[in-house]
């Protein structure tokens, strides 16, 4: 399905400033349809002076009437008279007489929606950007509750300033919706002077667990917020705001072991505000977790932080015995295993400055290379290395045998191939969906007769390639040709981000 920005601006009447309005308006869509008790759709003006819908939420708080999204749809005749009149006159147009739906009686009602233009103006367009239709299921005859005549009160105001472009609030910031409270989760209403109105049972229930005993009705919510926190001296500065219901922000309060998150939304009619809701919800258990999984993060980064460190001790170890031993074989095999500690150590040290375990492998890659300057000086060589394509982010377990593998191929490309002569390395990656392909290049003397070395460095390659990675490994040799080796590393067992 075409997301929002598509279908919106496919049809040819919108800018982009009118889709990141709607976007901002959508963003708050669920809370819409479930204060309304509706269904509510989203209509925007096409080029053949009709409409289509580009959004639809059902309400979480009683039944739908429209089992099948409308989304990418026109306009259904019996509604067209009354979006049109909205869309052209700038005003909420309601229902004469129940419209019928499939046998279910429903109250429509159309609104406007106009964009404002900048914060802190009451400017807006001078038509507007969209029409919202909500269709009221009117089949069942029952009074309602304080609580649902509140929450429509409530959807009558948002939707009186959809109409008049004071919501959404161009001031309000866009935090992470990881958390945000909703309808459901706990409501308070408040008056101009903070005073609180009306408490669900579920907003009533969160302060209660926070400490306040008595009934938040009558109560200003910022003294009671007061209380709470009991003179602490570090508090979110946003808090006074929000509990006053003055800007539309949202913060946390913590209290006797509690987290409630709370979301301020500022009523205001003809640009005044007259009261604001307060939307709460009890994210204890969220917020725990949360800090439980940034103490593991932190703890994996210290890992290995400390195994890079301790892997650096051991190659400092191996260089400073090399340096000590009189036998050439000895020397060389104590340099090649602490170059390879330290390829390793490369890998650890990316992922300890990571939040997560996965390693931009062109950085690591850059910094292995850095280890080819020291093996051609030990060997009389002026090496020139060049990289090309990318990589790409690679999880940990990707990482590590492949910047071991290529540290084992630069080298021997180097030491064998290079020898005691000037020239070049290049090494060329190539991503796809699939898999990831990488060349080794030289142009050295290749290696004799076109055979492939079954020294340990070699063995080591195709251990890590094929048996750690499941990937494919090619020698391609021709005498004083230089020679190219092939990777091949499918992406089966890799997890997409």
């Amino acid at each position: 399905m075409s997301t929002l920005s598509d279908l919106v601006l496919a049809q040819g009447r919108s800018s982009e400033a009118d889709v990141e309005w709607l976007h901002l308006l959508v963003s708050d869509w669920q809370l819409l349809a479930d204060l309304a008790f509706a269904d509510i759709v989203l209509w925007v003006p096409t080029d053949d002076d009709s409409f289509l819908a580009v959004a639809h939420a059902r309400p979480s708080s009683s039944a739908t009437l429209f089992y099948r999204d409308f989304v990418g749809q026109k306009i259904k005749p019996e509604w067209n008279t009354q979006v049109t009149e909205a869309f052209r006159n700038s005003v909420i147009v309601d229902t004469a007489a129940p419209d019928w739906y499939e046998e279910t009686p429903t109250r429509v009602r159309a609104v406007p929606v106009l964009r404002r233009l900048v914060p802190n103006d009451r400017q807006t367009t001078d038509n507007p950007i969209a029409v919202i239709t909500r269709h009221t299921n009117l089949s069942e005859t029952r009074t309602p509750s304080r609580q649902e005549l509140t929450f429509n009160e409530c959807a009558n105001d948002l939707f009186a300033m959809i109409g008049t472009g004071d919501f959404p609030d161009l001031g309000a910031p866009t935090g992470p919706r990881r958390g945000a409270p909703r309808a459901s989760d706990g409501l308070i209403r408040l008056d101009a002077d903070g005073i609180v109105t009306f408490a669900s049972p579920n907003g009533l229930s969160a302060f209660n667990r926070m400490g306040f005993p008595e009934e938040l009705e009558g109560q200003s919510l910022a003294e009671v917020t007061t209380t709470l926190l009991g003179g602490r001296l570090e508090v979110d500065e946003s808090l006074p705001l929000v509990v006053t219901g003055r800007a539309p922000w949202r913060t946390d309060i913590e209290a006797k072991g509690v987290t409630v998150s709370l979301r301020a939304i500022p009523l205001r009619l003809q640009g005044t505000r007259f009261g604001a809701i307060v939307l709460c919800r009890d994210v204890t258990e969220l917020r725990h977790t949360e800090r439980e999984l940034i103490t593991k993060d932190a703890t994996i980064r210290e890992i290995h932080h400390r195994v890079k460190n301790n892997l650096q001790t051991v190659a400092s170890l191996l260089r400073i015995q090399a340096r000590r031993t009189h036998s050439e074989d000895a020397k060389d095999a104590l340099t090649q295993a602490m170059r390879r500690v330290a390829a390793i150590a490369v890998v650890h040290d990316t992922l300890s400055e990571g939040l997560n375990q996965r390693v931009d492998f062109d950085e690591v890659f850059d910094r292995v290379l850095l280890l080819v300057a020291e093996v051609a000086s030990a060997h009389n060589t002026t090496v020139h290395p060049k990289s090309s394509g990318s990589f790409g982010i690679l999880p940990s377990e990707y990482a590590t045998p492949l910047a071991l593998a290529l540290t084992e191929l630069v080298t021997n490309a180097v030491e064998h191939g290079l020898a005691g002569q000037e020239g070049q390395v290049e090494i060329v990656a190539t991503r796809s969906e699939e898999n990831l392909t990488v060349e080794v290049r030289d142009n050295g003397t290749g290696l004799p007769e076109g055979k492939v070395g079954s020294g340990l460095g070699t063995q080591i390659v195709r251990t890590l390639i094929q048996g750690e990675l499941g990937g494919t490994i090619d020698w391609h040799t021709m005498v004083g040709s230089g020679t190219v080796v092939t990777i091949e590393i499918p992406f089966r067992w890799l997890t997409k981000p």
